[in-house]
């Protein structure tokens, strides 16, 4: 299976069965919430987010790749328990680099929104349709 069809396999799974071996021992990733090295840490965000989630889903609305780079558009959504459970939706993009090996070196996720929009959605009071 080539790293595309890998990533959309993922995507459509997320977050339980990721294939946490596309990815380099010391792969880097970052967003606009952390930064670090390593693919265990990776699988440890993913575990978080598994964990303390409800209802996590990532749509996938593009993959492309040129070259060793891939990037990604996609929607990240989920229900924060919190009493009031607000369903959170975050759009944005990835961008990647795999190495001679096929394995993912770099994974950088970029978000159409600030942290405190994200922040906005878990307080905002949304009109429920009758």
């Amino acid at each position: 299976m080539d790293i595309l069809e890998i990533l959309r396999q993922d995507y459509r799974n997320f977050p339980k069965s990721q294939t946490f071996s596309a990815y380099a021992e010391d792969v880097y990733f970052r967003d606009p919430m952390t930064e670090f090295r390593g693919r265990d840490r990776y699988e440890r965000m993913i575990g978080f987010i598994q964990t303390w989630f409800l209802d996590p889903q990532l749509d996938l609305h593009q993959i492309q790749q040129t070259g060793a780079d891939i990037r990604t558009d996609w929607t990240l959504s989920w229900t924060t328990p919190l009493p009031w459970k607000p369903r959170i939706a975050i759009a944005g993009w990835s961008e990647m680099t795999v190495n001679e090996q096929g394995l993912i070196t770099s994974h950088i996720d970029y978000w159409h929104c600030s942290r405190l929009d994200v922040l906005r959605q878990h307080f905002s009071v949304r009109k429920q349709s009758a």
